[in-house]
């Protein structure tokens, strides 16, 4: 009888990199907000179920904090497993989520959601569904652009992507101006918000995660190749545009779903997958998963550090995400030339 496989130092450190996520939940229920809640407390709200009557600890951990950091951990892992994915594609480091014009795609959908009323519909899955179809609207112009030839391909989907995505920006701020209405709502969405954070759009957004991790894992090997080199690719077998196009698609879907629950969340798609490098070999199989819990983690972090920093009121979490993620990524990239030059 044959032994059982050990468990390799990757999966170690993917269990290890699970249960700091975990934790860091705990710590952003209990201290989010004005009420402090100790981790014992936290669990044992969250083991005893939602109570009717409920306390009033139970009732802040189950209707405002939970879903909050579920959807942290949801849109963080969204983000940062598209981002490692997005990478591998266009075989550049610099590569993130919003990319091929998927945050002007949404933006423009979730603007209009708004000014139409929409933002309420179905409790917030109208505006989240407006997006949806905004961002991979978008994106499916900006394959179209770029054209049906494997040569260049992925630099041609970049230049696509910056161009529509300028225009939708544009066309973003018109409706903005042309709409007459109090553009407070929306500014504060596109700036990215985790409140209020509804268990409906947090099951739509964990079963769009799973479907996606489902599918990137799934094409990790072909991911593989394809950073290493398109050429090469298609020798092995590997049907570079098919591919290609399946990742696109997969990833606009779940990032627009994500823009359309919380809005645009800069820097953490494009920062995950640098930490994860740093820690796992290269290889999506395990770049993707670890680059999804490090997203959920940073998430959960900086929307702590939100509700902090400005007294009586809480700021946007994607300009938190920016101001911390931009010397985070400016240190990874210096240490990467200095290990180069070695």
């Amino acid at each position: 009888m044959q032994n059982s496989p050990s468990l390799s130092p990757p999966w170690l450190k993917l269990l290890l990199l699970g249960g700091l996520v975990l934790f860091a939940g705990v710590l952003h229920i209990g201290l989010g907000g004005s009420v402090s809640i100790s981790p014992v407390g936290v669990l044992d709200e969250i083991f005893s179920g939602i109570r009717l009557p409920g306390t009033t600890e139970n009732t802040i951990v189950w209707q405002i904090r939970l879903p909050r950091a579920f959807g942290c951990v949801l849109v963080g892992a969204i983000l940062g497993m598209t981002g490692s994915a997005f990478q591998a594609l266009f075989r550049n480091p610099l590569a993130e989520p919003y990319l091929v014009g998927v945050s002007g795609g949404a933006g423009v959908g979730g603007t209009l959601g708004v000014l139409l009323g929409l933002s309420g519909f179905g409790s917030g899955l109208g505006l989240l569904g407006m997006a949806m179809v905004g961002g991979v609207a978008a994106v499916l112009f900006v394959v179209a652009l770029a054209g049906g030839r494997t040569e260049g391909y992925p630099v041609r989907l970049i230049l696509a992507g910056v161009v529509v995505g300028t225009v939708l920006s544009a066309v973003m701020t018109l409706l903005l101006i042309l709409g007459g209405q109090d553009t407070t709502q929306v500014l504060r969405w596109l700036l990215g918000s985790m409140s209020p954070m509804l268990w409906i759009e947090n099951w739509v957004l964990l079963g769009l995660l799973g479907a996606g991790l489902a599918i990137f894992l799934a094409q990790a090997r072909a991911m593989n190749v394809l950073a290493m080199d398109g050429f090469v690719a298609e020798s092995l077998g590997v049907p570079v545009r098919r591919v290609s196009l399946l990742i696109l698609v997969v990833g606009s879907v779940v990032v627009s779903a994500a823009v359309g629950a919380v809005g645009i969340i800069g820097f953490l798609g494009l920062v995950a997958p640098h930490v994860a490098r740093r820690l796992f070999p290269i290889d999506q199989r395990f770049l993707i998963p670890a680059s999804a819990l490090i997203g959920s983690g940073l998430l959960l972090f900086a929307d702590s550090v939100s509700q902090r920093l400005l007294p009586g009121g809480e700021l946007p979490v994607g300009a938190t995400t920016a101001i911390l993620g931009a010397p985070v990524l400016l240190v990874l990239l210096r240490n990467q030339v200095r290990r180069s030059e070695i």
